[in-house]
């Protein structure tokens, strides 16, 4: 079965102020966040399935990457990430998908860590355990390991999520029930929460905090994901 990302790329980018959609951010040597992401995928998956879920301003990245396939929140001004994931699964293959949100710079090796998990068909939330930012989606796990809470407001975290995730085919329809009834307002992290407390969804942590990953929301971040990656 062929392997899928989705890349969640429908929002304003509001905080981070560019006239244009945030993935196309340049980083260094003419490439942009999404062209880094997509090159990535493809080096470290070869022959996967990429859908990027467009919104604002969504003929700009259809025109940069007329080579992927594209799903289209037209409620993009409306909704958060819960509802652009939502879309982009309704419209996915059969088997498992990766998912990303559509500003997260990040080390390739990430990828090749993930690899197997992957292959196992094993639902995943890549985590960093060695920053908790307070504007970031946290986690706590229960007694066997797995994601038990996931959202901003959790109390004595163990660590951020990435932005970089995967829901197994076996937990897809759970997930994509979740995402539909949950806020339109609400992020992806909810839809999983749900998902796990209703439908006992196995999600596992994956600590990549030996690697770099970061989302550009602000300036700084973009300052710090040029030095990290611009020159790759």
């Amino acid at each position: 079965m062929a392997r899928q990302a989705i890349i969640l790329a429908a929002g304003m980018g509001t905080r981070l102020g560019r006239p244009f959609p945030k993935p196309l951010t340049e980083l260094g040597g003419g490439h942009s966040i999404m062209h880094q992401q997509i090159s990535k995928l493809r080096e470290a998956l070869p022959g996967i399935r990429i859908t990027v879920v467009v919104g604002f301003k969504r003929d700009l990245i259809m025109e940069a990457f007329p080579d992927v396939l594209f799903a289209y929140n037209e409620l993009y001004d409306q909704t958060n990430t819960c509802k652009s994931l939502l879309r982009g699964l309704q419209l996915s293959a059969d088997g498992g998908a990766l998912w990303l949100n559509g500003d997260v710079v990040f080390d390739i090796a990430i990828l090749e860590r993930i690899d197997s998990l992957m292959s196992q068909d094993q639902s995943f939330v890549c985590v960093n355990t060695a920053a908790v930012g307070e504007e970031e989606v946290k986690y706590t796990v229960d007694e066997s390991g797995h994601i038990k809470e996931l959202s901003k407001t959790v109390s004595h975290p163990l660590g951020e999520a990435i932005g970089i995730n995967y829901v197994s085919q076996s937990d897809k329809g759970a997930l994509l029930t979740a995402l539909a009834t949950v806020d339109d307002q609400d992020y992806f992290e909810r839809g999983i929460e749900v998902a796990v407390a209703e439908d006992g969804l196995q999600v596992l942590p994956v600590d990549i905090s030996d690697l770099y990953a970061v989302e550009v929301d602000f300036e700084e971040d973009l300052a710090r994901a040029k030095e990290l990656a611009g020159d790759e």
